[in-house]
């Protein structure tokens, strides 16, 4: 079995990055990733509504410029209080 704690991810920027943004079903998505990412080209692509529907996930993919920017984001979208979850 490999152990991945032990290998550092490896990338080539900028590339595409792609995030999994869950939120309660009533949270206008478009307004949280402007908030977020601004002015920045990106697609936005809802993915799946929970069994209750309660919750809703989306699909963010933009790109990123180096590893500051890709963990900057993620960070930016989990902290943001109308986001639940981001992967």
């Amino acid at each position: 079995m490999i152990d991945l704690n032990k290998h550092k991810l490896e990338l080539d920027y900028p590339c595409s990055w792609v995030y999994k943004v869950v939120v309660v079903e009533t949270v206008n998505i478009k307004k949280v990733i402007k908030e977020v990412i601004t002015e920045r080209e990106h697609k936005l692509v809802e993915s799946k509504v929970s069994s209750k529907g309660k919750f809703k996930s989306y699909t963010l993919d933009l790109i990123v410029h180096n590893d500051d920017d890709r963990k900057t984001i993620y960070e930016l979208l989990g902290n943001h209080d109308s986001v639940k979850m981001v992967l």
